[in-house]
């Protein structure tokens, strides 16, 4: 990763503060993802977290940075609802459908992504597509189902492979899908959930992001759902 690209991620996740500072009150939990864009925003939350009462996180590695700043993170169990969810993609088109999962944390994401009223998603420009499908879609699956997963999918059109080495924070594997052109986001999100032994698939479409803050080197453009 460049110095530029580290400095466009950071610039969307500084905005991304800035949107939901405003109305962080004592008691507000904030919900978090995971990854590098959003590494940056926690170190962003960090420097106001005497404004807010504590995070829900969405991976383990979150967590730990989280609370290395001092924040309190809750289980989303003991939440009700969050204000906000703030996280970043590996592609989004323009009704912010995204692809989601090239950390391995989709379905915690997808979790906290339900629960949130709005979902704020930091990307830099080079995440935007016309079409969704260019980065390999995620997929997570119970271990015993991954051969059988994997044909149900070739089935579907896709290029499954194994994701080796990686165990998802649920204890269970990621098969990369490539080849896929995704026309119609929602309905393949639907069919590969629908695939017996599938836990989540890293597609973000039937709840896609609310707010989308586009980092280039012309500054951070705000998209909002329509």
């Amino acid at each position: 990763m460049t110095s530029s690209q580290d400095a466009l991620k950071k610039s969307a996740a500084i905005a991304a503060m800035e949107h939901i500072k405003p109305r962080l009150e004592n008691n507000s939990v904030v919900g978090v993802g995971t990854g590098s864009t959003v590494n940056f925003f926690i170190d962003a939350l960090a420097e106001y977290k005497h404004l807010f009462g504590s995070a829900v996180s969405s991976s383990q590695a979150s967590t730990e940075r989280l609370r290395n700043h001092g924040i309190k993170v809750l289980d989303l169990n003991d939440v009700n609802e969050l204000e906000y969810y703030v996280d970043g993609a590996d592609e989004s088109n323009d009704n912010l459908q995204l692809i989601k999962g090239g950390g391995a944390a989709l379905t915690r994401e997808k979790i906290v992504a339900a629960v949130a009223r709005e979902f704020v998603c930091v990307v830099d420009a080079s995440k935007q597509v016309g079409v969704l499908g260019n980065f390999a879609l995620p997929v997570e699956v119970i271990p015993m189902a991954r051969s059988y997963v994997a044909r149900k999918l070739v089935g579907l059109g896709g290029t499954p492979e194994y994701r080796e080495g990686v165990v998802t924070d649920n204890g269970n594997q990621i098969i990369d899908v490539h080849n896929f052109k995704i026309l119609n986001p929602v309905k393949l999100e639907e069919k590969i959930n629908n695939i017996v032994g599938v836990v989540c698939n890293g597609l973000f479409a039937a709840r896609p992001a609310d707010l989308l803050l586009v980092a280039s080197a012309n500054g951070v453009q705000t998209l909002r759902r329509k």
